[in-house]
C-alpha cells in the first residue's frame, strides 16, 4: 500500500507541476497580452496629447471668434438704431401724408357739388372761347331764319329746306 501512496503522491505531483505550467503559460501570455495594453495606451496617450493642443488651439479661435463676432455685433447694434430712427421718421410722415391726405378728401367731398359746377361751367367757358376763336365774318346772304310758325313763310323769304330754314331772297 504504500506504493499505491508513493503513486499518488506522484500523480498529485505531476498533477501539480502540470498546473504549474500552465499558470506559468497563461501569465506568460497575460504578459504579452498586457505589453500590447501598455503599447495601445502608449499610442493613446501620445494622440491624446496632440488632441489636447488641437482642442486648445480650437478653443483660442473660438473665444477670438467670439469676441469678433461681439465686437461686430455691437457695431451692427448702433446700425440697426439707426434704421429703426430712420423708420420711426418715415412712419411719422406717413402719418403726416395720410393725415393731409384725409384732410384734403374731406375737403373735397364737401366741396365736390361746387367742383363740379367749377369744371361743368370752365368746360362751357372753353367751349364759347373756342367757338370764338373759330367765327368767321357775317355774310347777311348766308344768314339763315327759321320760322316761329311751322307754316308760315316770311314776306322776303324763301324755303331753303324741308325743316322750315329760310333764306332772304
Amino acid at each position: 500500500m504504500e506504493l499505491v501512496l508513493y503513486i499518488a503522491a506522484l500523480i498529485a505531483a505531476i498533477g501539480f507541476l502540470v498546473l504549474c505550467i500552465s499558470i506559468g503559460m497563461t501569465l506568460f501570455s497575460l504578459k504579452n497580452t498586457l505589453n500590447s495594453i501598455a503599447g495601445t495606451v502608449a499610442g493613446i496617450e501620445g494622440q491624446m496629447e496632440g488632441i489636447t493642443r488641437e482642442t486648445t488651439s480650437l478653443l483660442t479661435k473660438t473665444n477670438n471668434l467670439a469676441d469678433d463676432i461681439s465686437d461686430k455685433s455691437e457695431k451692427l447694434n448702433s446700425v440697426i438704431h439707426a434704421v429703426q430712427g430712420v423708420g420711426e421718421s418715415v412712419n411719422g410722415l406717413n402719418t403726416s401724408v395720410q393725415r393731409i391726405t384725409n384732410s384734403i378728401s374731406t375737403e373735397v367731398q364737401k366741396n365736390e357739388e361746387k367742383i363740379a359746377q367749377v369744371v361743368q361751367w370752365s368746360n362751357v367757358a372753353m367751349g364759347i372761347a373756342e367757338q370764338w376763336r373759330q367765327r368767321k365774318p357775317i355774310d347777311q346772304d348766308e344768314v339763315i331764319f327759321t320760322s316761329t310758325k311751322t307754316n308760315e313763310t316770311p314776306a322776303g323769304m324763301e324755303t331753303k329746306s324741308k325743316f322750315g330754314f329760310l333764306k332772304r331772297k
